[in-house]
């Protein structure tokens, strides 16, 4: 059996969603040094919806593989949506991760995260704190 799946091998060489948005509504970088994978996700939202997403990953193919998917599964789509995005849908997005990898997919939902946490500080909208709780990247210690 292949290690990657035909998926995680197309996101990493045909990544979707790459760049910057200038004046993003929120940004959201994750990241640690022992893995090497860093990610930061831009956001542009309108009435509550992402109407764009890009991100600039820092990584292996793993990480970029799961940047891709990930901002491919919540574009358009209401905030609410996007926060209920787990590392394990992005992980299924992709026909599986090895387990040795998952990191990357929890680097993407953290990530995200972090990006509409950044936007409602921003703009000084209530939220949830429960949503936004801090997680450790326990495949890079």
């Amino acid at each position: 059996m292949a290690l990657y799946s035909e998926k995680v091998m197309d996101h990493f060489k045909n990544p979707r969603n790459v760049g910057v948005i200038e004046n993003a509504d929120g940004v959201g970088e994750v990241g640690n040094a022992k893995c090497g994978d860093i990610m930061k996700i831009y956001l542009k939202i309108e009435k509550d919806t992402i109407t764009d997403v890009k991100f600039e990953t820092f990584g292996c193919g793993s990480a970029i593989a799961s940047s891709s998917m990930a901002t491919e599964l919540i574009k358009g789509k209401p905030l609410a949506d996007a926060l209920e995005l787990t590392n394990k849908a992005v992980a299924e997005a992709l026909d599986g991760l090895p387990a040795y990898k998952m990191h990357c997919s929890v680097l993407a939902e953290e990530a995200i995260k972090k990006a509409i946490l950044d936007y409602y500080e921003k703009n000084g909208i209530a939220y949830d704190k429960e949503k936004f709780a801090e997680s450790e990247c326990h495949a890079c210690h």
